[in-house]
């Protein structure tokens, strides 16, 4: 009965803005509280207030499915799964290779990117909002859809306005872009957000699988931990710029939290409503060929004449209220109507917007960020325009969160400032490119330098004198820590010498040694690398038969160096004492 008031309460919406006090209505019919995790529902996820989402999104802000879920909490129930026909009382039911392609991104992210906390709930509630779960679980056995799911084409006629960046290649119009597969991402971002989940080697996003783990990984950008309600919020947001899209599928997410279970692919329930409904347009993503999904409502079309009346003359108008307007003459317009062209068309050049020298050591993060302002021919700033920061070339370094491409809408300024950049282990110079969504202008080269590891300061973490008998083994190991500006300087490489003298670095050929793994002989150790907490432990040393003071030195990249004393010495004898003289 809940759900069924819930249906009729979303009868009437057209507007996404009805469904938002649809939720609000359902959010205080039901007490607030905390779930089986511990964590907010959403009648209490108020989002907060500093979340701000960018202009851009995963969808391009495209339509999406309005309708709720039941008030009563899911009691999954193997008898109780959906028909054939597609409907059954309960919600709660995904199917079996949809639910599937949701554990494994959920599986995938725990280990690349642990700290995100990415739960297969949001997935699963983001697939229902935009898709109706593959529309109810139409895929293959390797998780394709059978038909593609588009969604309307983004001409700026009740939606945004993005022209095509793909040249049609994955949603077959070369014209606009449109929405693509069961998680509806646009081309440009799937351009670059695209994964392989499958293992197939190609990345299609009419592919649940390869869908779900792109969708995984652009909610765990910039380094978001989805546990955080906050974080949570951003990441939502982002996936489709809209308060009421983000309150839907907290719905959801919570919902599917307290329970869900695995139907047969093919016999998920569809969803009736969506945002665009009454703004004519399409109720429901193209899906070509399709037939109007069970459940749903085909739109009245023209009522036919009554029997007998007079058709009206070709061409006559008619007032609203009935009868004839009066009539003018027809005109024909001198030059064909045309779309008024966007901010991105306006875009001529990208230039530095004062990007600062970009250097940082191999593993930390660059505490500079490239910025760059999108420009007309006039040299006036264009905002709201989508700029692509790609880093190429053959490097480990990427950006905050590990993606190795990010999209960035200029703000009303022009600029775009690109996330962080993490330094990977290779060093050298990176390459990151920037570039406009959807605009052919050359790109702006930016470079950034990775350096290797280093200390500027050595110390002994020990003062016990390193001392040895001839021929013998030194009882104690030379152990350093190295650190930089202060603090711990981990994997940076070092090298020990057992040098001549202070004023000679070069190694000497006598006095103690090191020996390698077949035991010979080595004064030089190269290779070295401080551990995590910036130690550095030495092998045991060796001495051979040559008495004195010796010198060890140790240098790491960045310059740190610290010369440590050896000392070889036969063992003292004690002279004979008076008493033992033998007696005259």
């Amino acid at each position: 009965m809940a759900a069924q008031f819930g249906r009729r309460l979303r009868k009437g919406a057209a507007t996404t803005a009805v469904a938002a006090v649809a939720v609000a209505a359902l959010s205080a019919s039901q007490a607030p509280g905390v779930n089986d995790h511990g964590r907010q529902t959403a009648a209490d996820a108020t989002p907060s207030p500093d979340v701000s989402a960018s202009d851009d999104s995963a969808t391009g802000n495209s339509p999406y499915y309005t309708d709720l879920p039941p008030l009563k909490s899911p009691n999954p129930s193997p008898s109780t799964g959906p028909g054939p026909g597609g409907t059954g009382a309960t919600e709660s039911g995904i199917p079996a290779t949809v639910l599937d392609a949701y554990k494994k991104a959920e599986a995938s992210l725990r280990e690349s990117k642990p700290g995100c906390n990415l739960p297969w709930q949001l997935l699963a509630a983001i697939g229902r909002v935009e898709s109706g779960q593959a529309r109810g679980g139409r895929v293959n056995a390797e998780g394709t859809t059978l038909k593609p799911i588009l969604g309307p084409q983004l001409d700026g006629n009740g939606f945004a306005l993005i022209k095509d960046t793909d040249d049609g290649a994955y949603d077959g119009n070369s014209s606009y872009d449109q929405a693509v597969g069961p998680m509806q991402f646009i081309p440009s971002t799937w351009a670059w957000a695209g994964r392989d989940g499958n293992d197939d080697g190609k990345k299609d996003p009419n592919n649940i699988y390869d869908a779900a783990l792109a969708a995984g990984h652009y909610l765990c950008r910039n380094n978001w931990d989805l546990s955080q309600q906050s974080e949570l919020d951003r990441a939502i947001l982002s996936y489709n710029n809209s308060r009421e899209y983000l309150n839907l599928v907290m719905r959801w997410l919570d919902y599917y939290r307290k329970g869900a279970h695995e139907v047969p692919d093919g016999t998920g329930t569809l969803p009736d409503n969506r945002s665009d409904d009454g703004a004519g347009t399409s109720p429901t993503p193209t899906v070509p060929g399709a037939t109007t999904p069970a459940g749903s409502t085909p739109k009245p079309g023209p009522k036919p004449e009554k029997p007998g009346s007079k058709p009206e003359k070709p061409g006559t108008p008619q007032r609203p209220g009935g009868g004839t307007a009066p009539s003018t003459p027809p005109t024909t317009p001198s030059t064909p109507p045309s779309t008024p062209p966007t901010p991105t068309d306006t875009v001529d050049h990208l230039e530095d917007a004062g990007t600062a020298k970009l250097t940082a050591m191999a593993g930390d993060a660059f505490d500079r960020r490239i910025s760059t302002r999108a420009e007309t021919e006039a040299g006036k700033a264009v905002a709201k325009v989508r700029v692509r920061f790609t880093i190429v070339g053959d490097t480990d370094t990427t950006f905050t969160g590990g993606e190795d491409v990010a999209t960035v809408a200029t703000n009303s300024s022009g600029v775009a400032v690109a996330p962080a950049l993490q330094a990977g282990e290779k060093t050298g110079t990176v390459t990151v490119r920037a570039t406009v969504v959807g605009r052919a202008v050359p790109g702006l080269d930016y470079k950034a330098t990775v350096t290797e590891r280093a200390a500027d300061a050595l110390a002994r973490t020990g003062d016990a004198a390193l001392t040895c008998a001839p021929g013998g083994t030194f009882a104690n190991q030379v152990e350093v820590k190295a650190t930089y500006k202060g603090a711990v300087a981990d994997g940076v490489a070092a090298t020990a010498t057992l040098i001549k003298s202070a004023d000679d670095p070069t190694a000497t050929d006598k006095g103690p040694y090191f020996k390698d793994a077949d035991g010979r002989t080595v004064r030089t150790l190269t290779g070295l690398k401080t551990d995590a907490k910036g130690l550095l432990k030495l092998p045991k040393l060796y001495a051979d038969d040559t008495t004195g003071t010796f010198l060890l030195r140790i240098t790491t990249a960045g310059g740190a160096t610290l010369t440590v004393e050896l000392t070889v010495a036969a063992a003292e004898t004690s002279s004979p004492s008076p008493s033992d003289s033998p007696s005259a």
